[in-house]
Formats: C-alpha cells, structure tokens, sequence
C-alpha cells in the first residue's frame, strides 16, 4: 500500500509530520494493505493562522482495487485528532465496502463492479 502526503501551506512539520502519516496510516489500515493499492492524506488548516474550533481538517482518500475510491474527511481543534479521527472513519468506511464485496460466509458476492 503506497501512503502520499499533502498539506496546504498553512501546515507546520515538514518531512517529520509526513513520516509520522504514513506510519500510522500504514499500521491503522494493516489489514487491508492487500486490497487497497493507495491512500492519499490532505491537511489543511482552514482558518489559517487564526485559531479556533475545528479549523485542522484532514481528508483522506483509500483507492481499494478494481473499486471506485473511498474518501472521508474529518475535523478537529488539532492536526494529530482531524487525522486519527479520519483514520477511524476510513477503517469503517472500507469494512462496510469490502462487505458489499463479501456475503457474511466471506465467498465473494454474484454482484460485480461493471453494473
């Protein structure tokens, strides 16, 4: 699973912060590093140098294969909270599509992806 990093300019961290995302992208979404080929990672800080509630925003995009691309977005009073708690609706966001692929006994469903 390949892990790329974005921020807007606003965003402080330089190489440390992107090594850190991509660590713990890649130990959060482990179990699915087979069936997802890509995660793309967007910070921003919305309110820019103002503080306020909710302005870090982190969005993050999986690309599972042969499916289309899973995004959630999430937001917070800090960098490291918009990113966990994007992390955490990512993982549920693929468990709940890789079970549209799988039925309950975990053979894979008659539906495909071309309808």
């Amino acid at each position: 699973m390949q892990v790329q990093v974005h921020t807007d300019k606003k965003i402080q961290g330089g190489e440390s912060l992107a090594q850190w995302v991509q660590q713990e992208t890649l130990a959060r979404l482990a179990r699915f590093r087979e069936w997802v080929t890509r995660v793309e990672v967007f910070l921003s800080d919305e309110d820019a140098s103002k503080s306020g509630a909710n302005d870090k925003r982190c969005r993050l995009e999986a690309r599972p294969a042969g499916r289309q691309p899973v995004s959630v977005t999430a937001d917070a009073d800090k960098l490291a909270d918009a990113f966990t708690g994007a992390c955490d609706k990512l993982v549920r966001a693929l468990d709940a599509d890789m079970g549209r692929v799988r039925d309950k006994s975990g053979r894979d469903t008659i539906r495909t992806s071309e309808e």
